[in-house]
């Protein structure tokens, strides 16, 4: 337990930040689970209409540092990559 005052305060903002993250986290999540979920499905209109927004929120997380800058990356360049071979078939 922590006995300062200060310590209790950072304790406090501690839980406060883990919440958000998680938050953040989840909206990642379930933003990369939509866009496959469409690639797999082969709604290939509905994902292309979605990628703007896709990139928007994945970046937005990124920004924050919820989830490191190069991982978005990765995850965006292999889902356009995706999405633009579904295209081409």
């Amino acid at each position: 337990m922590p006995n300062t005052k200060s310590a209790i305060r950072r304790v406090k903002r501690t839980q406060i930040q883990a919440s958000v993250n998680k938050i953040r986290k989840s909206k990642y999540k379930s933003a990369v689970r939509q866009m496959t979920n469409y690639i797999t499905e082969g709604k290939i209109q509905e994902a292309k209409k979605f990628l703007p927004k896709f990139h928007s929120q994945l970046m937005k997380v990124a920004k924050t540092g919820a989830i490191k800058q190069k991982t978005v990356s990765r995850k965006i360049s292999k889902i356009s990559k995706k999405l633009k071979n579904k295209k081409n078939k």
